[in-house]
């Protein structure tokens, strides 16, 4: 079963119709011009060179090339399979922090570059080293929502991940307990596949915090390792609104964050996994590290791979109709004018 890369394209196949139509009208226009010198019986005998059945033909070639042309330019694919792969690999549910806070400065400086910036950028660079294993993707603020389950669709997942945008969320703060049961939650039946849960935050969670705890420690009762990034700087800065600061409603003071490194450690730990802060640059490596103590399994994945490219024998088709069409004359063949295919009886 043949399917295409531009399908639009067979659209063109309405010249051919067009064509053929022309053709007619043209010979239907020569026999009314030559009617008016003698009857076309009479005439054929001063034109005896010309073939009444080639141009039929010619045109017939050039038609059916014309056609592979346009197959070819569709981009003609041999079919789709269902390939199945198996790879080792674990399932990694990564939650990011989008709260207010995530839009002040990842440095000390007030005006650097954003958390959430920073976030995405870690995090692209993060996928992109997890060649076997499934990934999904947590955003959470007041409350924790699944933007993407665990898959192995890495493109997806980094689409996703650049559209996190603090601003969406109206039901703001730092829910990470939430955030947390969420992953817990997400990951895939099947026991006997390694699993970890990054969290990507600031820490500040200003309540709740055993709640956050005794979540990290449910993941960790799960088989499931917590690892921790942290964003942001120790140094108090403001969070940035495009380009004023955020105030407190009630007071109107200038609001101030900062990490909060002492509860980012606390969670890795008793997650049983390991803290980092993004601005190292060893961050990636060590968590890279850690991951790779979870212990891998093979996973059964399906992959849609396509069949050969096709258009290429369309094009040597057309190719070869187009030389048969210019050497197939208009005259007769006198050696074929010699033979009698039907040959009347002689009375005797």
């Amino acid at each position: 079963m043949l399917s295409f890369a531009y399908p639009r394209l067979l659209l063109l196949l309405l010249l051919v119709p067009f064509f053929v139509v022309l053709y007619a009208w043209a010979r239907y226009t020569r026999k009314a011009k030559l009617k008016k010198f003698g009857r076309l019986s009479e005439l054929g005998h001063l034109m005896p060179e010309v073939s009444p059945y080639k141009p039929p033909v010619k045109l017939t070639l050039a038609m059916a090339a014309l056609v592979c042309l346009v197959i070819a330019l569709a981009r003609p694919w041999g079919g789709v399979k269902d390939e199945k792969t198996s790879k080792e690999g674990i399932e990694v549910v990564i939650a990011v922090d989008a709260s207010n806070s995530m839009l002040a400065s990842a440095t000390a400086e007030a005006d650097g570059v954003s958390r959430m910036r920073t976030a995405k950028l870690t995090l692209e660079k993060l996928i992109n080293r997890l060649d076997n294993d499934r990934v999904g993707l947590i955003v959470y603020a007041g409350e924790a929502y699944t933007l993407i389950p665990v898959t192995s669709d890495y493109v997806s997942a980094k689409m996703f991940l650049n559209s996190i945008d603090p601003s969406q969320y109206s039901n703001q703060g730092t829910n990470i307990a939430a955030a947390i049961d969420m992953g817990i939650k997400s990951f895939s039946p099947d026991k006997n596949i390694g699993k970890a849960i990054i969290l990507i935050t600031d820490a500040e969670e200003l309540e709740n915090v055993q709640s956050v705890l005794d979540a990290a420690k449910t993941a960790e009762k799960n088989g499931i390792q917590l690892d921790v990034v942290g964003m942001g700087s120790p140094t108090p800065v403001p969070i940035k609104l495009g380009r004023t600061y955020m105030n407190d409603p009630v007071t109107g003071e200038q609001v101030y964050t900062a990490l909060n490194e002492e509860l980012a450690m606390s969670i890795a730990e008793a997650g049983k996994g390991i803290y980092v802060n993004a601005a190292n640059r060893d961050a990636l490596s060590e968590l890279e590290k850690q991951l790779d103590k979870v212990k891998k399994t093979a996973i059964e994945s399906s992959v849609y791979a396509i069949h050969d490219e096709l258009f290429a024998v369309f094009v040597w088709i057309a190719l070869g109709l187009i030389v048969l069409e210019i050497f197939i004359l208009d005259r007769k063949i006198r050696w074929l004018d010699k033979i009698t295919f039907f040959k009347k009886e002689e009375k005797k």
